[in-house]
């Protein structure tokens, strides 16, 4: 475990952006996962060089004695690098992300150090799941800090064996709410194509782009409120339209099978990922009591195996959108914005999980209408 500092001139103003500025002073975090290779110290370098004029707390995760991305970001900065070594940002080291946490915090508040942001490098092996419930299990952090996203760089060369061997990339995918692919250059079109479709069938809830070199526009990637509440439900809509002429059926289209055997122009092999994704669709409105007991012991029962889930509920009797999401065994559901009089009303809900049982989920969620 280790500490730098860096001294640069990136500027002072934090241009108004950013959860510290809408969510009652909280700074936000941004989380950047990928496998080993990916590309992650590229973006993180990209980001820090921008003149975006944040100064940004780096925490820097290493696998292994000794740390060396550090070594390979930029030095004209004026971030704070906090380097976490001997092994991965997870359940048994959470306690000294906190403890990282709380530092760069009260070294905030009695005006030691400033920031306006802080983005946290995972180590390639990491599952981004403990990490985030970092954010909502510690009450000092959560009164300091707020989730903003997690993005998750996939080699375009590499990504797909590395999503069939290991275990740790599909979580990481699972997760995002940002993908960019890496190394698009390196591939051919069909490739990307493939890979592509492989991404948005583990997780709809991000839509896959290609990334050059880092280069991403910052407002994509930061500021994306992809754990707030009351963001958007972004489901990329070829998840629900590709290969299935009814998706639009919301009396049926949570029905579907959504399997790896499917056809990529011919170019693309069977795969069974064990983290995938469906979406519940319904124009009936739920009861609210039956669908909080069964959610509750969905999530008791598969909740070590639920990487993200949220929806948009429509309740029974109730004039406002209800809004949930959930980590893991964490969940959360809060009003939202009242239903116009000419919308039609609808539940909308997207579970990414390893090896989930749609049907037991979707036949449940049935019952629970009204």
């Amino acid at each position: 475990m280790g500490t730098a500092n860096r001294q640069s001139s990136n500027g002072s103003s934090a241009q108004g952006r950013g959860a510290s500025a809408d969510h009652r002073g909280l700074i936000p975090v941004t989380v950047l996962t990928g496998f080993l290779g990916a590309g992650k110290t590229t973006l993180l370098n990209r980001v820090l060089s921008e003149d975006h004029g944040q100064r940004i707390a780096v925490i820097e995760n290493e696998f292994g004695p000794e740390g060396i991305d550090n070594d390979l970001l930029v030095r004209d900065s004026n971030e704070q690098i906090v380097e976490m070594n001997n092994g991965c940002i997870c359940c048994t080291v959470r306690g000294d992300l906190v403890r990282i946490l709380g530092d760069l915090l009260a070294k905030q508040r009695s005006g030691e150090l400033q920031f306006d942001r802080v983005i946290i490098e995972t180590t390639g092996m990491a599952n981004p799941g403990p990490v985030c419930q970092t954010f909502f299990m510690d009450d000092n952090i959560a009164s300091g800090y707020l989730l903003d996203g997690v993005i998750t760089v996939v080699d375009a060369k590499h990504g797909s064996d590395t999503l069939d061997r290991q275990p740790e990339a599909q979580n990481q995918v699972g997760f995002a709410d940002r993908l960019l692919m890496s190394k698009v250059d390196l591939v051919s079109a069909d490739e990307v194509d493939a890979l592509r479709r492989r991404l948005i069938k583990i997780n709809p809830r991000a839509t896959p782009q290609p990334v050059h070199f880092g280069s991403v526009p910052l407002n994509e990637i930061l500021d994306i409120s992809g754990f707030n509440l009351n963001a958007i439900l972004d489901i990329d809509p070829e998840f629900l339209a590709e290969d299935h002429p009814d998706a639009h059926d919301h009396s049926h289209d949570h029905d579907h099978d959504h399997s790896h055997d499917h056809h990529h122009h011919g170019h693309h092999a069977h795969h069974d990922d064990e983290i995938g994704a469906f979406v519940f669709n319904s124009e009936r409105p739920f009861n609210l009591d039956r669908l909080e007991e069964f959610l509750s012991g969905i999530v008791q029962v598969y909740g070590p195996d639920l990487l993200r889930y949220k929806g948009i509920l429509y309740v029974k009797g109730n004039a406002r959108r209800i809004l949930f999401q959930g980590v893991h065994m964490m969940m959360g559901a809060e009003p939202g914005r009242a239903w116009r009089a000419n919308e039609k009303k609808y539940s909308k809900m997207v579970f990414i999980g390893r090896k989930l049982p749609q049907d037991i989920f979707s036949m449940g969620l049935e019952q629970c209408l009204a």
